[in-house]
């Protein structure tokens, strides 16, 4: 039978294994935030706003930081903000820093526990202090993110 393709098959591609896993992880974290209204990506938004409140949290800063379409952050963004639980530090500046309300922080504090929680549950198999899942993905992100930005210039 002739090959189509030279990459490997289903539980060998790392391309597909990666979709795999990623996609379930996405599936555990979303059921996890079901409980308190918030989409992964909205989750993921709150948590980089916390981390980046002592540098600059405006728009384009959190889709850089998360890799995420600036026009699907803006949408989430605002969606966020019509929850109650960001504010723009300056509503008349678009570049305005973006701050977590008493609410949102709130929310966070709690959402935290819970996927802190899900990600050890889905975790678990795999003994993460020794595995070398983490470096080789650390090394997927920065070759790529500099691929991506070489390819912005």
């Amino acid at each position: 039978m002739n090959k189509i393709s030279a990459h490997p098959a289903g539980e060998e591609n790392p391309g597909f294994l990666l979709w795999q896993v990623s996609t379930l992880w996405s599936s555990s974290t979303a059921a996890a935030l079901k409980p308190f209204g918030l989409s992964h990506p909205q989750f993921v938004i709150l948590a980089t706003i916390d981390w980046l409140k002592n540098q600059e949290a405006s728009q384009e800063a959190i889709a850089r930081h998360i890799i995420l379409d600036p026009k699907l952050t803006s949408h989430l963004l605002r969606s966020l903000q019509v929850k109650g639980l960001i504010e723009p530090s300056n509503i008349n500046d678009k570049k305005s820093k973006y701050l977590l309300t008493i609410p949102g922080a709130e929310m966070l504090a709690k959402v935290l526990p819970v996927i802190e929680s899900a990600d050890a549950a889905f975790f678990a198999s795999i003994d993460l202090k020794n595995s070398k899942m983490v470096t080789s993905l650390q090394i997927l992100a920065r070759a790529n993110l500099s691929k991506k930005d070489a390819d912005s210039l």
